[in-house]
């Protein structure tokens, strides 16, 4: 990471979902501030550094919310990274709710010392195929909308250095968000493959914590996986299968977000 950057931007994304709102937050900040430099970071891929010292003078982070919960990677890597800076704006990106994830968030933030502190929340397309399918194209058009009016206000957010506060107690959510991660400990051994894979290793390049490793020419899935669905997704062939998610179910990617940056920002 390049300290001289004065916003480190870190995104964790499967469909390109909070990848595309990072991006957009950047377009935002350096429109308002042509000299702002804005870099942009893989949270599954940055948490393996040895050394996680952030500095910059503004730090955003932008993750999607798993069962009302930070996901396993996101919350390592805040525990993790030494924060030098002023500021710490974070977003989280939903579908149906993110009830207390941003309460999660803060829980931890609140003991790195950081002065100021801001937390808001950026509507998108739902994308968990397991308990909802695919979405329909109404839906699809106007949550996109929401998804870039919320962007375009988180942007303007850190511009402005806004903060503000977030409820921590949430038992429900709390509640919720340990059986999803004790069913991610043996989600991994769920996932089954169609007799149309073809080992074009899509599923292993845009895998944002590389818990999807090839072997003899097929996709083999590791306990490492966080149950982003990304894989699902976005198979060229529609040849993953997860629970309810048939063999052929339509996928859901960002529409602006191509499948080679999924590859390249892992």
């Amino acid at each position: 990471m390049n300290k001289s950057a004065s916003h480190q931007i870190f995104y964790f994304s499967g469909t390109g979902n909070s990848l595309w709102s990072a991006k957009k937050i950047a377009e935002i900040i350096k429109g308002h501030d042509p000299a702002a430099t804005c870099e942009l970071h893989n949270m599954g891929s940055a948490v393996k550094s040895e050394k996680l010292i952030i500095e910059a003078q503004a730090v955003i982070i932008v993750f999607p919310s798993y069962a009302y919960d930070l996901p396993l990677a996101v919350r390592r890597f805040v525990k993790k990274a030494v924060f030098i800076t002023p500021y710490i704006a974070s977003f989280v990106t939903f579908g149906s709710s993110p009830m207390g994830t941003l309460g999660a968030m803060r829980r931890i933030l609140r003991k790195k010392g950081v002065e100021k502190l801001f937390f808001g929340r950026i509507a998108a397309v739902e994308n968990y195929l397991a308990l909802f399918g695919p979405p329909k194209p109404a839906v699809l058009e106007h949550r996109l909308v929401l998804q870039k009016e919320a962007s375009e206000e988180a942007g303007r957010a850190v511009v402005e250095r806004r903060v503000n506060r977030v409820h921590m107690f949430t038992p429900l959510s709390s509640m919720v968000a340990f059986l999803f991660y004790c069913g991610t400990k043996i989600f991994y051994k769920r996932y089954r493959l169609g007799k149309n894979c073809n080992g074009c290793g899509v599923c292993e390049k845009i895998c944002p914590v590389s818990a999807i490793v090839m072997k003899e020419g097929r996709p083999v899935f590791t306990k490492q996986c966080e149950h982003c669905q990304g894989c699902v997704n976005l198979c060229p062939l529609r040849a993953i299968r997860f629970g309810r998610v048939k063999h052929g179910t339509p996928g859901y990617r960002h529409p602006e977000i191509a499948l080679q940056e999924l590859s390249d920002r892992r």
